[in-house]
């Protein structure tokens, strides 16, 4: 296994400030430790081939992944995988004080796309908390539950193809999609023209490498290599974990107005003296302790030419970083949005 990763940054980001919960910098804690049946034969037996194929996951290092667009997404789609996105699912409710999003569509929209559903949880209590609006999740892998609120439907698709909807949306919706995409400007554009004069588009992502304001993550430590490593894979797969730090200016350039983007902190672990800091930061690391293998076995195995045992030894140092309190690590949660303005733009002499 490679002792270190080219091209790595050299410092984490982050002040190296003293402990103080202040500037939004966290203080940790010392004491610590559908379908048709009208048809021939023949249109049956292909759409049942299609649907079959669908739903035949192909196997990799041990877990199942989607078959449709076979190779593009990176992480799994099996049971532990599902179980994890559910748990995330919570870790962002707890984050934003209950809210589902942070736009003005909080309150609710009238017809909503989900970009990249998972396991359609977010949509789901959408729809739950808004029987008036009609929400469509998409996602590469069907993995959503069958008995879903009737106001939601699920469809199976390729983001990166041509988005086939007539009618437009007026709240599109996107969270944890970087490396998800080869070009997501174009994705962001998509977003732009499917929505209505007025309508909005909220991005939700993590942002890599982790942060760090006081020193505890050492550039040496196998957590911050785990994370470039996976970084320089993910360069190598064409789908860079850059989207975090690009969509406010992605989605100004593609034509949105009022962008806003907030900034969260996930502690890796308890390490934090806030009470709401260290149950968030418990809730993360059950999330990423689950992660960290499954992340890099499919990009270092796939791009960089690693064997599934190497990446299986990395994951395990890094993670037993990951669970020690004395390292003051976080993830930064990038929260952006927009609205699509209610008149065309003039067009620039």
């Amino acid at each position: 296994m490679p002792s270190s990763p080219p091209n790595a940054p050299t410092t984490p980001p982050g002040r190296g400030s003293d402990d103080r919960e202040r500037d939004g910098e966290i203080v940790a804690d010392d004491n610590d430790d559908a379908d048709s049946s009208i048809g021939d034969e023949s249109t049956r037996d292909s759409l049942t081939s299609i649907r079959s194929s669908i739903l035949a996951f192909h196997e990799e290092n041990g877990r199942t992944y989607h078959s449709m667009s076979a190779g593009k997404y990176f992480l799994p789609n099996d049971a532990d995988e599902i179980n994890r996105l559910d748990l995330q699912h919570q870790i962002f409710r707890l984050t934003f004080n209950d809210q589902l999003c942070l736009c003005p569509k909080n309150k609710g929209a009238k017809r909503v796309l989900d970009l990249g559903t998972g396991t359609g949880i977010w949509a789901i209590e959408y729809a739950d908390e808004h029987p008036e609006a009609e929400v469509i999740g998409v996602d590469l892998s069907p993995v959503q539950p069958e008995f879903v609120p009737p106001n939601c439907i699920f469809e199976i698709d390729d983001l990166e193809k041509d988005w086939t909807w007539s009618k437009p949306f007026d709240f599109i919706f996107s969270r944890f999609m970087t490396g998800s995409f080869a070009d997501n400007g174009a994705i962001v554009k998509k977003a732009f023209d499917q929505l209505e004069p007025g309508g909005y588009f909220e991005a939700q992502d993590m942002a890599v490498p982790f942060g760090c304001d006081d020193g505890t993550l050492t550039t040496d430590s196998d957590l911050w290599t785990w994370c470039l490593w996976l970084m320089q894979a993910m360069e190598a797969f064409g789908r860079p974990l850059t989207a975090a730090q690009k969509w406010k200016e992605l989605m100004e350039a593609a034509g949105f107005e009022d962008v806003v983007e907030e900034v969260y902190k996930w502690p890796t672990n308890g390490w934090a003296r806030s009470p709401h800091y260290k149950r968030l930061g418990q809730w993360v690391l059950y999330d990423m302790d689950q992660v960290m293998e499954p992340a890099i076995l499919a990009p270092m195995t796939r791009s960089l030419g690693w064997t599934r045992e190497e990446a299986i030894v990395l994951a395990a140092r890094a993670r037993a970083v990951l669970r020690d309190p004395r390292v003051h690590a976080y993830w930064p949660i990038h929260v952006v949005y927009g609205r699509k303005p209610l008149r065309a733009r003039a067009p620039k002499p």
